[in-house]
């Protein structure tokens, strides 16, 4: 054992944080998937789903910036303009 305790989380992003650290790799990625397809098949509400897989991205984006490369962090933000575009033209009615 080490001499040093773990620090504690001083807010609610670091707490979420070591949340989904504890749980196993596949989970965010299929919870990701599951909303992303909630958002394809459900046809009046489902635009909701894909609205929050966007902000779940946005929040990741905000938690790496300091630590990405100019190409990284122009990619991560092309996929959440893709997401975000996506839950726009879900979300009007046909």
């Amino acid at each position: 054992m080490s001499g040093s305790p773990m620090p504690q989380p001083r807010n609610a992003s670091e707490r979420a944080l070591v949340a989904m650290a504890r749980l196993p790799r596949i989970v965010p990625v299929l919870a990701v998937l599951v909303l992303m397809g909630v958002g394809a098949f459900v046809p009046t509400y489902g635009w909701i789903a894909t609205a929050i897989v966007a902000l779940f991205f946005v929040w990741i984006l905000s938690l790496s910036w300091p630590r990405l490369t100019g190409v990284e962090k122009l990619m991560r933000f092309a996929v959440i303009v893709f997401v975000a575009a996506i839950a726009v033209i879900q979300s009007r009615p046909r």
